[in-house]
């Protein structure tokens, strides 16, 4: 993610917010221009952005017109988004926003604060997705695949109905009882997962979205099995097996994750996740100017400087020639805090072929689609 500063005062302001803290300014998303910016309401009701200050921003967009936005209906309405559309379309919506299907039962106290936690991890996916030119076809043309969200709790389930996490057909569904943190660590000491975010579920399930779009239906199916393995397994016997016995002891050796090692989709979509991660925590080094260097015992010097869009680059190496040093430095820092490792992961060789892989097949997407 990309650093952000308000457009009047150039105060620095994160992803997330809706207001400057220093001058109060209104703030929205512009995913035309893929900026946070400073806005005035006009006499119609719309918005624009007032006389650049000290943050230097381009021109309106093509898309915006006129510049004049509307607040999306989910941040004028419920404050869980913080997104703008522009204008000159009919879209009640943001892009984020758009593909919901289900949104929580608000009647329900605490249903509010947990979707816009959803919300809030949501949107940091539809911007990655959006800086990697990714197709994105919605529901509303495309009902038996396009994407779509559906956010439930088991709390409002009917007797028997069960509530989880997953996807099926385009539609991700989100348990929103996870936005609870002490729920979702129980649960993630439960799976006796190294990491388990809102976030990463996100980043997660869009992955088995873009498995049926880029591979399944892109003609990568022999490319993928190569990596992977033959997905035509039965994967609720794998997932049986899989939570029955365990990953196999070695599975370090070609897995992410031990989840990853339980079927070909699975490992696809955890690395899937990973990729997701990488680029953008390499995109917050690259805006922070973050640059990283290491003396070995042998006297070689391990560098990092991401000083690159990792969105746009042609090549993964220098990706991973960044990433490796990067993590190794920012857990010893959160060691020396007595935190957990931000990056509990360990990459050998095969995994990251399989990165590779992904940004290729990201790449030769991003080509095909303009």
């Amino acid at each position: 993610m990309k650093t952000f500063c308000c457009s009047v005062c150039g105060q620095s302001v994160y992803f997330e917010n809706t207001h400057c803290t220093y001058c109060g300014a209104t703030l929205g998303f512009l995913p035309d221009s893929m900026r946070l910016a400073a806005l005035v309401q006009t006499e119609e009701g719309l918005w624009q952005e007032p006389d650049y200050g000290d943050c230097p921003l381009p021109s309106a967009t093509a898309d915006s017109v006129s510049g004049a936005y509307r607040q999306c209906s989910n941040y004028a309405h419920y404050d869980v988004c913080n997104w703008m559309v522009p204008a000159h379309t009919d879209q009640a919506f943001c892009a984020a926003c758009r593909p919901n299907q289900v949104i929580p039962n608000l009647d329900r106290p605490g249903n509010l604060d947990k979707w816009y936690r959803i919300e809030r991890a949501k949107r940091r996916l539809i911007y990655a997705l959006l800086n990697l030119g990714l197709p994105m076809q919605t529901r509303d043309l495309n009902p038996s695949g396009g994407l779509g969200f559906a956010f439930l709790s088991k709390l409002d389930a009917a007797p028997g109905e069960i509530v989880t996490t997953g996807h099926a057909n385009g539609l991700i569904t989100i348990n929103i009882d996870e936005a609870d943190p002490s729920l979702r660590e129980r649960m993630r000491l439960d799976m006796d997962e190294k990491y388990r975010t809102l976030v990463g579920h996100w980043r997660h399930e869009i992955g088995h979205y873009f498995w049926d779009v880029l591979i399944r239906d892109g003609g990568r199916l022999d490319s993928f099995r190569a990596l992977f393995g033959d997905e035509q397994v039965s994967y609720s016997q794998a997932l049986d097996e899989h939570y029955e016995k365990g990953a196999p002891a070695d599975w370090q050796d070609a897995f992410i994750s031990s989840y990853a090692a339980s079927h070909p989709w699975e490992d696809w979509a955890e690395t899937w996740a990973h990729y997701l991660h990488i680029v953008d925590t390499l995109e917050t080094g690259e805006h922070f100017g973050i640059a990283i260097e290491r003396r070995m015992p042998d006297g070689t010097v391990q560098r990092a400087e991401p000083d690159y869009d990792p969105y746009d680059t042609e090549q993964f190496q220098p990706i991973i020639d960044d990433w490796l040093p990067l993590t190794f430095a920012l857990n010893s820092i959160n060691r020396s805090m007595g935190l957990a490792d931000l990056y509990p992961f360990v990459l050998w060789q095969p995994v990251i072929d399989k990165l590779a892989f992904i940004h290729r097949v990201v790449r030769q997407s991003r080509i095909a689609t303009g």
